[in-house]
């Protein structure tokens, strides 16, 4: 099983997102709506001319190879520093949102954190001079949070790049596919086209395994909720319900429920989710207390449940769940791992 190189939970994140269950969350949402290193320092070739490509519905012209570059969440920072780009990254952003893998956090020593616990305001990104942006969602961009705009960013010669699972319009709809037309429009910016055929390889070779895996096998029957406090919600479309289709899973709630019709996230009563006897309960979370507090309240909630009765509760770490991200796939292989444990010790 494919597995990057962290120490253990360091994949958790501590979220600035709650998922879909408080009124920021929604207004976020809305709005936002193991690979080994090639070596110790890899690096990105230079001096091509102009890339056009499309990105969130316009077309984005890069005038040459960036040379100064920010990642606005650690999964694209990770993205950027697997395909060669740290000796010309002079910021990093939201690093205390997740913890860098241990193979590419050596790389990220010495690049300036203009951005802890959020993005980083329109002063603190624009003073760092970038000429490129990487963004997980839309969100980062936003001028009435006091972040720096793409408008602005181009009027300051800088390119945005929002991750393709992340654009406003992709939002319900987001696949872990998406994952890899990031991969080939970096690697075709920053002229790093074998390392990022070399990550879109693997993560499909991973992604095969899985499938050959739990070829045959009945379908568990699934559903993957959000637990804030006693707040309970139901995941039923986006790069989630993917990721949960992807991972075997029969979903007992997909886009075709009107519930999903405008969110990937709704608030369900206990009554509801218990009325569906799931066979498996996929949850995300965001730290250990948040794990285990989901965990003791499934179980206290929900103690006749097969999925509670069979120890078929199944936690993946928020970021996991972040568009554009390389954690999209260890979701895939955790999930059938949890929904097939009979057959995980082949994969």
């Amino acid at each position: 099983m494919h597995q990057r190189t962290t120490t253990p939970r360091s994949r958790v994140a501590r979220s600035r997102i709650p998922l879909a269950v408080s009124a920021s969350a929604l207004a976020l949402a809305l709005v936002g709506c193991g690979t080994a290193v090639a070596s110790d320092k890899p690096q990105a070739r230079t001096n091509t001319g102009p890339i056009v490509l499309e990105n969130c519905g316009r077309d984005l012209t890069v005038p040459s190879t960036p040379k100064a570059v920010v990642g606005l969440h650690p999964s694209q920072t990770e993205l950027l520093l697997r395909l060669g780009v740290a000796d010309r990254m002079v910021g990093q952003a939201q690093t205390t949102s997740l913890a860098l893998p241990d193979d590419v956090a050596k790389l990220a020593t010495d690049i300036p954190v203009i951005g802890e616990a959020s993005p980083p305001s329109r002063e603190d990104l624009l003073a760092v001079s970038p000429d490129f942006v990487y963004s997980p969602t839309t969100y980062e961009f936003t001028a009435e949070k006091g972040f720096a705009s793409i408008d602005q960013l181009a009027s300051a010669g800088a390119t945005a790049y929002v991750a393709t699972g992340g654009c406003f319009d992709r939002r319900m709809t987001g696949t872990v596919d998406d994952l890899f037309v990031d991969l080939q429009n970096l690697g075709r910016i920053f002229q790093a086209e074998d390392e990022a055929a070399r990550l879109t390889d693997r993560a499909k070779q991973d992604l095969a395994e899985v499938q050959r895996t739990i070829d045959g096998e009945r379908k568990p029957k699934a559903a993957q909720v959000f637990v804030d406090g006693t707040s309970l919600s139901a995941i039923g479309a986006g790069v989630e319900h993917d990721i949960m289709r992807l991972a075997g899973a029969e979903n007992l709630y997909d886009p075709k429920d009107p519930a999903f019709a405008d969110f990937f996230a709704a608030q369900i009563t206990p009554e509801a989710l218990a009325a569906k006897r799931p066979e498996a309960l996929v949850f995300a979370v965001t730290d250990d207390a948040h794990e285990r507090a989901t965990r003791e309240y499934l179980r206290k909630t929900f103690p006749d449940m097969p999925a509670v009765k069979n120890d078929r509760l199944i936690s993946i770490p928020f970021s996991d769940t972040f568009p554009g991200t390389l954690g999209n796939i260890d979701a895939v292989q955790r999930i059938a791992a949890g929904l097939y444990p009979e057959k995980s010790g082949s994969q």
